[in-house]
Formats: structure tokens, sequence, C-alpha cells
């Protein structure tokens, strides 16, 4: 279960180095591809569930870590809600 960063671009050019407990972001975000920021949304939150759960079946504890980033991307998000065609891009995996 690597632990995997990836970088995300903001609608402002800003860019976040993000954490997860485990590869699963890799199945559910693309390096590159532009994602509505809904979409970016909705698949931020299942890769980190996934993530997060993945850590429980192995450990018999959730990886807070994991809860506090979506937390992080939640609030930077909310930024962005009022911006028309507002996009968000996986920049790449560390």
């Amino acid at each position: 279960m690597p632990v995997t960063h990836f970088r995300v671009r903001w609608p402002d050019a800003s860019e976040t180095r993000c954490y997860s407990p485990s590869s699963v972001v890799r199945e559910h975000l693309v390096p590159g591809e532009p994602y509505a920021l809904g979409e970016f949304m909705q698949h931020a939150r299942e890769a980190l569930g996934l993530a997060r759960e993945r850590v429980r079946a192995k450990y018999g504890f959730a990886c807070s870590q994991a809860m506090d980033q979506l937390a992080e991307i939640e609030h930077i998000a909310a930024r962005f809600a009022e911006t028309a065609g507002a996009q968000v891009t996986v920049v790449a995996f560390d």
C-alpha cells in the first residue's frame, strides 16, 4: 500500500501537493486530465475514502491523514464553487 502524492492545479493556477496513504488514487485520477470541479471532487472523495478503508482493512484503523487531506481539498475547492466552468487538473503523481 504505497503512499502516493499527487499535485493538483486549481482554477487560479495555484497548485497543492496532496497525500494519499494508498496508490488507489491512481485508479481515479489521471495526470494531465482537466476535470470539472464537481467531477474532480467526486473522484477525490471516492479515492481518498477507498484509501482510508484500505488502511483500516490492513491495520485495523482508518487513516485520518486521508480525511485531513480531503478536508483540505474541500476547503480549497469551496473557493471556486461559484466560478463558472472551474476546472481542476491533476498535474502529476510524485
